[in-house]
């Protein structure tokens, strides 16, 4: 739908301006049998997601083997001062996959921008965390945008004026491949004046054994997690999964520098979804995920491939995870 449908309304408080770009939903019966009928299964983590799987992530992120999420708030919180000099106060601060907008509370302070903008394809849940974090912070200006991102071209028409930076923390970006990753940061590029920027977030290449321990916890989690992706694709397409018929499986794949997750059928098994039947062999796996992981030499060449500077950058003393600020190349 063009931009000029989309719908935009003030809502309370004052501080607070929603626009709903109408994403179009896509036809998840053929996007989920698409990937399981591969020579190699997959499906999307983006099925990941429903509400149980949301909440089992938010374990994963506490867990003691899980640094990701804790070294990278500690890395915000200690070089917000550092971050808000690279993007400058009075900046538009946009960011795409907002979710709560739980990590940009870290920033916002030090950072003081003119406007952030949120963008997620959830409306009800944009809606409200947009809300809250406009009664949290009566003195910003949000303008909450519903959208797919990942397929956003430009920006969207009505944002405030002002230098952007685009806020994109999570490592997010190694769940792409690298030539996608690429195309994904030459995209955001399109959104940039000469003076814009980006922030985010990279998870970096270290020891497998802290690797694999951080996707195998002892508690079970993360396998719970990967393993609720068969329950959700149950109840979105009316597939007759077994999740106990599975195992999981996470390993790092060091020629590739990736996590890869996986589920592995304990048993010869056929999976039906009205007249289409899909067959396992025992062993057989649906790969469910990738996370790779970067130094800082080649994230710079992902950077630079995509047409980006790295300006600076900031790490945790154990060099688990980094945060980079990017610039476009003259």
């Amino acid at each position: 739908m063009p931009e000029s449908a989309s719908t935009l309304d003030v809502l309370p408080p004052h501080n607070l301006v929603f626009s709903d770009l109408h994403p179009a939903c896509h036809d998840k019966r053929s996007d989920i049998l698409s990937g399981l009928q591969n020579k190699q299964k997959s499906i999307d983590p983006k099925y990941f997601y429903d509400i149980r799987g949301s909440v089992l992530f938010e374990q994963i992120t506490r867990l003691p083997e899980y640094y990701p999420t804790r070294t990278e708030r500690k890395i915000l919180t200690t070089n917000a001062k550092a971050m808000a000099e690279c993007c400058g106060q009075d900046c538009v601060l946009i960011e795409p996959g907002s979710g709560s907008s739980e990590k940009v509370r870290l920033l916002l302070d030090a950072l003081k921008p003119a406007a952030y903008v949120p963008m997620d394809i959830s409306v009800d849940f944009l809606k409200q965390s947009a809300i809250q974090l406009a009664e949290e912070y009566p003195w910003l200006r949000i303008h909450a945008v519903c959208t797919d991102f990942a397929k956003q071209e430009k920006e969207p028409e009505g944002l405030p004026e002002g230098k952007r930076v685009i806020f994109y923390p999570g490592s997010t970006l190694g769940n792409m491949k690298p030539e996608q990753a690429i195309e994904f940061l030459k995209n955001l590029g399109h959104w940039l004046d000469r003076d814009g920027g980006v922030l985010i977030g990279i998870d970096m290449h270290k020891s497998t054994r802290v690797l694999e321990e951080a996707y195998n916890d002892e508690q079970g989690i993360t396998a719970l997690f990967n393993l609720n992706i068969l329950s959700n694709i149950n109840g979105l397409i009316g597939t007759d999964f077994d999740a106990g018929r599975f195992n999981h499986r996470a390993f790092y794949d060091k020629e590739k520098c990736r996590i890869e997750m996986h589920l592995v059928s304990k048993l010869d098994q056929v999976v039906s979804l009205d007249d289409t039947r899909i067959s396992f062999a025992r062993g057989e796996t649906i790969h469910t995920e990738n996370s790779y992981k970067y130094t800082a030499e080649s994230f710079q060449d992902i950077a630079q491939s995509a047409g980006f500077d790295i300006r600076a950058g900031w790490s945790d003393e154990r060099q688990l995870f980094g945060v980079y600020y990017l610039e476009l190349q003259n």
